[in-house]
């Protein structure tokens, strides 16, 4: 109750402080905790709001435009060779980092030392060289038609020889709990007017998703990214302009990784059993039925280049009183053999939507007889919750995130397909190994999956130039359209 109060109070305060003007920088908020920093993706991994700070001012070669389609960054432009195999883009001569910089920095994303998050998506790359001063070469073993998805991501931004971003924002001041973005100087901002180039600008902030809403609701803020299914609940608990909760038809895995094989979730008959007694579809419900938010029962989602057919479980055509029927067999089993009721304890993340989510699996499971219990996401765990939006449209991200080297629950025969696939020759027979991969995932079940992703944004009216989309990823300079 005390919290609800303080809430109310920061409202208040907030609102007192007036609507922000249409006519200055706009006012964002990305929900996480502080101030957003410059992160190195190679060290480590991207919270939310340092991926769009890195968004916004280290550019890659390409990057993604409002509606999540590739667009120009350092590359003017770019070709690719007949066959798939070269992709060479070239850089403007005052560019403010060379290609032999650019092919550095990409040899330095994919080293064996790097934590870079997409690293294990360059397996393709045989060599990425500097070819001229200003054109760039990656040099493949096989064709990967998702390659300029995967270098417009954050983790693969380019930054200078001092760790300076490369645009289209730089960080004009730290101030007051926000970094003030100014749009980089180049031959489109060379010659606007002060109060052009204060509309362009961009104040940013990383808060809690209460304060950020909050916020938003008192006209304080513009724009709040980062929304998830963790955080949901307290943007419908406002009082918003219509149309203002937007969501993203983002595609990736939301479901449960198996974090160990020791205790019941040991076995892939026990895994089935666990995945089986869910009931998706009320999950889903559960959350206010969010526009495009819808279950996923498969491994790999329907469809994708590379596997327009991915393998169902084998349970997917019965209904749920017969797939928990099944599971309470398996489970009794386990009793006679055991002598006690199975226990998982699931790792899930904090707030409303964890405990509603837990919850509703904590009553799925107990009535097929097993019992859970929710543990913090870095403790030991036999489930863990995994929330992630897909780089790429490949089956590639989803599969890999599954071999032995990343996971306990695994399969060597699927890791030496998805291997072979990495110089498969053909997309048929690329294709052929990732389906055959994923055939075996289905059997082993490493993965539980529940629905797809659920990413939402508040956004003013005003923002005209806003469009969600699959990549869940807002560029701030497609936020206003310009005025000339």
């Amino acid at each position: 109750m005390t919290r609800f109060f303080l809430l109310l109070g920061l409202l208040a305060t907030l609102a007192a402080c007036g609507k922000q003007p249409d006519d200055g920088p706009v006012a964002v908020s990305v929900i996480g905790d502080g101030l957003p920093a410059l992160a190195n993706p190679d060290r480590r991994a991207l919270t939310p709001a340092e991926a769009v700070l890195v968004g916004a001012t280290a550019q890659g070669l390409v990057r993604f435009d409002a509606s999540g389609q590739i667009e120009p960054g350092l590359a003017i432009r770019w070709a690719v060779s007949d066959d798939g195999i070269y992709y060479d883009f070239r850089t403007a001569e005052e560019s403010p980092i060379n290609a032999e910089q650019t092919a550095r920095a990409f040899r330095a994303a994919m080293a064996p030392t790097s934590r870079n998050a997409l690293k294990f998506l360059f397996g393709a790359v045989a060599e990425v060289v500097a070819v001229t001063p200003e054109v760039v070469e990656f040099r493949l073993r096989a064709p990967r038609p998702n390659m300029l998805q995967l270098l417009a991501q954050p983790e693969l931004a380019l930054f200078d020889k001092q760790r300076n971003g490369t645009g289209p924002f730089r960080v004009l001041e730290r101030a007051g709990g926000m970094l003030l973005l100014d749009p980089v100087a180049d031959a489109d901002t060379a010659d606007l007017d002060e109060a052009e180039r204060e509309r362009r600008q961009v104040r940013l902030r990383g808060e809690p998703a209460a304060v950020a809403v909050a916020r938003f609701e008192a006209g304080a803020t513009a724009l709040v990214l980062g929304g998830s299914f963790a955080d949901l609940l307290i943007a419908r608990a406002a009082n918003l302009p219509a149309n203002a909760l937007r969501f993203d038809p983002a595609l990736g895995l939301f479901g449960l990784e198996i974090a160990s094989v020791e205790g019941f979730a040991g076995t892939a008959e026990n895994r089935r059993a666990l995945s089986m007694a869910i009931d998706r579809e009320a999950i889903v419900a559960a959350f206010g039925g969010a526009p495009g938010w819808r279950v996923a029962e498969t491994l790999v989602p329907d469809p994708l280049a590379d596997l327009p057919a991915p393998a169902p479980p084998d349970f997917i055509a019965t209904n749920l009183a017969i797939r928990r029927a099944l599971a309470r067999e398996t489970v009794a089993n386990w009793v006679a053999r055991e002598g006690a009721p199975p226990r998982v304890r699931v790792a899930m993340p904090g707030g409303a939507g964890g405990r509603l989510l837990f919850g509703l699996l904590q009553l799925d499971w107990r009535s097929v007889g097993i019992e859970a219990e929710e543990v913090a996401p870095g403790a030991e765990a036999d489930l863990r919750l995994v929330d992630a939006v897909a780089p790429i449209d490949g089956a590639s991200w989803y599969l890999r995130q599954f071999t032995c080297e990343r996971q306990p629950a695994c399969s060597a025969d699927a890791d030496a397909q998805l291997a072979a696939a990495r110089n498969a020759e053909t997309p048929a027979e690329r294709a052929r190994l990732l389906a055959a991969a994923d055939a075996r995932f289905a059997q082993i079940t490493p993965f539980i999956p529940i629905a797809t992703p659920l990413r939402w944004s508040l956004v003013a009216q005003r923002l005209a130039g806003f469009q969600s989309n699959p990549r869940a990823i807002h560029p701030l300079n497609h936020l206003r359209r310009p005025t000339r």
